[in-house]
Parts: C-alpha cells; structure tokens; sequence
C-alpha cells in the first residue's frame, strides 16, 4: 500500500492512494499513521476497507502532510555512500557512523525549508527512508532486521555545514535545524518495496541536476543498518532511520560551493516512492 497523511499542519488525517491514484481517507479506520498501527492490526484495516471501495476521495488541493506522525526518534547513517565519503574527503567508515535529528524537524514534502539564522552553509541530501514496523533489539540476521521494515519513504536529510562540521561537538547541531527532514510524500509499505537496494535517487536545485545515485552503492545496505542499530538501541514501531545520501550535495561541490538560499527550489525523487518539492524560506 501507499500511505499518506493530509491536511493542515498538525491536524493531518490519514490516507490511502489508490490504484486509480485518487487519495481516499481513512480518518474512520484509523486514528493516524504512526507507531500504534504498525505495532497493531491498522495496516490489514486499512486493507480491507481499500478493498471495500467505500472510502472517501480527499481534496487533491489538500496540503501532504509528512507520512509518519512524529517518530519517536530519527536515526542517520552518515557517509554511507562511497562517492559522497569521497568528495567530502572522508574515509569509508568501517562501521556505520550514527547520529539523530531532532524529530521535529520532520515536515511534509512540499512545506518550506528554512535556512537558519546565521547560516552560510545550508545544504541538501536526498536519502531513502526507513519506517520501523515492529521492536527491535539485538537482532541476529538481516531477514530479522527486514522483518523489522514497515516501509519506505523520501528524506531530504537537510544540513547546515558550519554547524555540522565547524563549529565543534556533534553533528547533530548541524542536522536538527527547524524543517530540516521533509519526509513522503508516501510511506510505501514494505511489501511493495521487494529491493530497496535496488531504487534510483535523485535531487534537483532551481532545475539543475544535483544528486544522481543508486541504493546499491550504499556501503551499509537497510537490512545491516537495521541489525546494526538494534545492537546499540531499542527501534521502535514508527521510528524513522535516514540511510545516507549518495555523490553531489553543496559540500562536494567546487568553490563557490552553491548553498541553499532564501528563493532556491529544490525537488527530490526516489523510484517508486514519489516526488518532493520545497520552496527555500529564511528563518
């Protein structure tokens, strides 16, 4: 299935597309798409009514909410890709390197980005999405770890570089900047993902082509990702986990490197899981 939320920020209902494409509500079904109906029996709700044919039709003007209600958390994979650790000039980890963004930087996938005060350096990073379904500790296998995954999502994993990278401590300063994850526009359910080491991403600033890379040359696929992290925390049903991005982002770029500013537009895509269109604001 292909699931979204829509509506006004902080009252998005949830939704189901169909396969005529038409968005069709299910407020009545289901309460929102979050942690309690991955955990419970919501998605094969959710199923039966589609089957029903009785669902309503959302306005197709309604605003696209992101497709997760808050997560408890939002775990990032860095460097996970070869040509993005290469044109950053740092190593191939031997380990996935990990870090969090606040979760409410979680926002829909068409609402503006906004570069924050004193920023010079804010930048983009297309990335594949993971959604937690289930609990997850100390997993021993990758089939253990898939059977983990609820779905899949877009994440524009947006990042000031000073704060990441200049100015001392975490990473996380960098990374948890307000609206800095658009997320969706849909959560495709895992079932109508069979690779996700095999998808397409791709990133775009005012038209001009900026990333253009493939799942497959992640150094750290989902399904060792998800065992990993188990090992070193509790991932819970509604968790998002950011998997890392691949060769072409501000960073990388020659000298004068084109950081995000007030006006820019960007659009992300991922094969089969959407499009993201954001309006670049000033905070």
């Amino acid at each position: 299935m292909i699931l979204l939320r829509v509506g006004a920020v902080g009252a998005e209902r949830p939704a189901v597309l169909d396969e005529s494409g038409a968005v069709r509500d299910v407020s009545g079904v289901v309460s929102d798409i979050d942690g309690g109906l991955f955990a419970g029996d919501g998605l094969d709700r959710i199923r039966t009514a589609l089957a029903g044919g009785a669902l309503p039709v959302v306005d197709p003007g309604e605003r696209i909410g992101p497709p997760v209600a808050r997560p408890g958390k939002v775990v990032c994979i860095g460097l996970n890709y070869s040509d993005h650790a290469a044109e950053t000039g740092a190593p191939l980890p031997a380990e996935p390197v990990v870090f969090f963004k606040a979760p409410n930087t979680v926002v829909g996938p068409n609402d503006r980005v906004l570069v924050p005060r004193a920023s010079v350096k804010t930048d983009w990073e297309v990335e594949l999405a993971v959604v937690i379904g289930r609990t997850a500790r100390y997993l021993e296998s990758h089939a253990e770890a898939m059977a983990c995954v609820a779905g899949y999502a877009i994440s524009n994993d947006v990042s000031e570089r000073e704060f990441q990278l200049e100015r001392g401590g975490q990473w996380d300063k960098g990374k948890s900047c307000e609206t800095f994850n658009p997320l969706g526009p849909w959560l495709v359910t895992a079932d109508e993902v069979p690779d996700p080491q095999a998808l397409g991403l791709r990133l775009w600033v005012n038209g001009t082509p900026r990333q253009n890379g493939k799942t497959s040359d992640m150094v750290f696929g989902v399904a060792e990702i998800v065992r990993y992290l188990s090992q070193f925390m509790v991932l819970e049903p509604g968790d998002v986990i950011n998997t890392g991005t691949p060769a072409g982002v501000a960073l990388g770029l020659p000298d004068p490197k084109p950081y995000l500013r007030e006006g820019d537009v960007v659009e992300v895509e991922i094969d089969g899981l959407g499009k993201q269109r954001q309006e670049v604001g000033q905070a």
